[in-house]
């Protein structure tokens, strides 16, 4: 089992920024990619990016890997010593807001998914409590 602690988020004004932090404790050797997803009430959840960790990197994903949405505004860096992933998150917009959630996968059954895809509908995930992010006009 992986456990995910996340920390960061908080309340911004269009434009700004915030930094997420996310640390994997537990069976962390079985982790292939992390990263975040986003949920907003009444909304499908949105991969937004994903970084891969250790194994057989999948040749056809960008790594690290973003959603339309975000890219060029969000980066994401992990620090593997620390079993530790980083969303830094700049201009953000009104539309960011959202309960960000940290979230493993496994390398089993993975296959046809991007990166993004897998954090949500992988088998074998694990995911954050989340951490809210508003983002004000």
């Amino acid at each position: 089992q992986v456990q995910l602690l996340e920390s960061g988020g908080g309340s911004v004004q269009a434009g700004g920024s915030l930094r997420l932090s996310c640390v994997a404790s537990g069976d962390t050797n079985r982790i292939y990619y992390m990263g975040y997803f986003r949920q907003v009430p009444g909304k499908e959840p949105e991969g937004v990016a994903a970084v891969y960790v250790r194994g057989r990197r999948n040749p056809l994903y960008a790594d690290p890997y973003y959603s339309d949405s975000v890219k060029g505004r969000f980066t994401i860096s992990q620090d593997n010593a620390r079993n530790t992933v980083y969303l830094e998150m700049n201009a953000l917009k009104v539309e960011d807001t959202a309960m960000y959630r940290c979230a493993a996968v496994e390398y089993m059954g993975t296959g046809g998914m991007t990166p993004i895809q897998a954090l949500l509908v992988a088998p074998n995930r694990y995911r954050g409590q989340g951490t809210q992010v508003t983002v004000s006009s």
